[in-house]
């Protein structure tokens, strides 16, 4: 039988970090950044985590 292949575009856009979270990076940063404050563009920057309740959906696509 042959290896399962995990979904390549999961793979580029999520990371597991050590203890087993997943990071994702944030959405509303692309365009049209002149009507955003500085502050919300600041804390666009760092990367966020998803949310348990949706995690596992995602792990299934990593590890697929």
């Amino acid at each position: 039988m042959p290896k399962m292949k995990s979904r390549r575009s999961a793979v580029k856009t999520f990371k597991i970090t050590g203890t087993g979270k997943i990071k994702r990076r944030k959405a509303f940063r692309s365009h049209i950044l002149t009507s955003k404050t500085t502050k919300r563009k600041r804390h666009l920057r760092k990367p966020g985590a998803v949310a348990e309740t949706e995690a596992y959906k995602v792990r299934r696509f990593l590890l697929a």
